[in-house]
């Protein structure tokens, strides 16, 4: 069964990209600022978990296996964003957090988190937990995955990106990031240069704390991009520190949980 999850996963990266969260370079940034930042007795747990393959490698998992034509994992598609009304403050946030009781990205998380905590459950069941809160810590940092449900969190706003037809969210999951032009080990590199004290003020608060400050960033990118906007090079000008911040952040954090998990 361990040698099926490994294959599952290898196989992934050769199934078609669409449109995801962060893109696969956003992920793996994500992911590798996350390694980085792990603890001994959490990196070696993390390793004795995935063996030869890295995080960064299986950070896009949860993407690729959309395109499973047995929709064995069709129930997961939901974990991946929690949309909210636009320009509400955090007590609004919170009450809509508590209401939001079914399969998404905050109660999986969360279910994530609890199972790799559950030293009795397989290893298989380990692999997979893992690789969902690598994908889903990266997703929580990217805005439109905690953005407008009327809009489907940018995706029903079409805008044109260097004169070529896009949409709000794919501008965010992934042509933002591939405009910089780097790989993602140079990407990571770029990034990963915060102080001490910067570390633990990005790695402080919560989960719902996380999310709320994503909302705010959406809340920010919606008030900005309107329909048919055409982006170019002053709409990078305009947010790229907010995207390499929110990538610094995801990574951060995802080491922040796995360092509590295996502490």
């Amino acid at each position: 069964m361990r040698k099926k999850v490994i294959l599952a996963l290898m196989v992934g990266f050769l199934l078609p990209i669409a449109s995801f969260a962060w893109g696969p370079n956003g992920h793996r940034i994500v992911a590798e600022i996350a390694f980085n930042h792990l603890t001994p007795k959490a990196r070696k747990a993390v390793i004795e978990i995935l063996g030869r393959q890295s995080m960064a490698m299986v950070a896009n998992w949860p993407d690729f296996i959309k395109s499973d034509t047995t929709h064995k994992y069709d129930h997961t598609n939901t974990w991946h964003y929690l949309d909210f009304p636009g320009g509400i403050d955090r007590a609004e946030f919170d009450k809509e957090l508590a209401a939001a009781t079914g399969e998404n990205l905050y109660t999986e998380t969360q279910a994530m988190i609890k199972q790799l905590k559950n030293r009795t459950l397989s290893k298989d069941e380990h692999v997979f937990a893992i690789t969902f809160l690598i994908h889903m810590m990266g997703d929580m940092h990217q805005p439109l995955h905690v953005g407008h449900d009327e809009d489907q969190g940018g995706n029903k706003i079409q805008v044109q990106w260097f004169n070529n037809p896009s949409n709000l969210h794919r501008v965010w999951d992934e042509q933002l990031i591939d405009y910089q032009q780097l790989s993602y080990t140079e990407y990571t590199k770029a990034l990963d240069i915060a102080t001490a004290a910067e570390i633990k003020a990005y790695q402080s608060g919560s989960i719902a704390d996380w999310m709320f400050e994503s909302h705010v960033i959406a809340d920010k990118i919606y008030g900005y991009t309107k329909p048919d906007s055409k982006l170019s090079y002053r709409y990078n000008y305009v947010f790229v520190n907010d995207l390499n911040t929110q990538l610094l952040k995801g990574g951060l954090r995802l080491a922040q949980v796995l360092n509590e998990i295996y502490k």
